[in-house]
């Protein structure tokens, strides 16, 4: 399961509807702790594909290392990952499973029509390694701050 905060799930839709009709990107920082991860804080990045830059997406290796030491920094974790999907559906794609790396991540995938956020889907990688990893669905739970006194 992944939990999210509302901010966070707003933010992360908001930066998808952003880079239309170009793929947005993104890292979720958190701790996994009973079966779920938690998220705490989400990250924008950098689509640097210049080539298919509406269906396709990367983050250079120098900032995801910035954004790892900023984790660590705050006593995180890199739970996940983000992209949205421009005009087509919120399920991974082969190039999604093939260029996904991070065992025990959950990897967030929204459709933006139109311009428009729709369908946000999670899926955690499973498996111990390239030659058997998988995408399993994997439930969202959103969680809503609560009311201050």
């Amino acid at each position: 399961m992944l939990k999210i905060n509302f901010k966070e799930y707003e933010a992360l839709r908001a930066h998808g509807q952003e880079t239309y009709p170009h793929e947005c990107c993104g890292v979720l920082l958190g701790k996994a702790a009973d079966g779920a991860n938690e998220v705490r804080e989400v990250v924008r990045a950098g689509n640097t594909r210049t080539d298919s830059a509406h269906n396709r997406y990367n983050i250079a290796p120098g900032e995801l290392i910035k954004i790892q030491r900023q984790a660590r920094n705050a006593g995180l974790d890199i739970v996940g990952f983000y992209h949205s999907h421009p005009d087509h559906p919120a399920m991974w794609s082969a190039t999604d499973i093939a260029e996904a790396h991070w065992i025990g991540c959950s990897y967030v995938i929204t459709r933006v029509a139109g311009g428009n956020a729709e369908i946000t889907n999670s899926f955690l990688l499973q498996g111990t390694g390239e030659d058997d990893k998988s995408f399993a669905d994997e439930a969202i739970e959103i969680l809503m701050a609560e009311a201050t006194a």
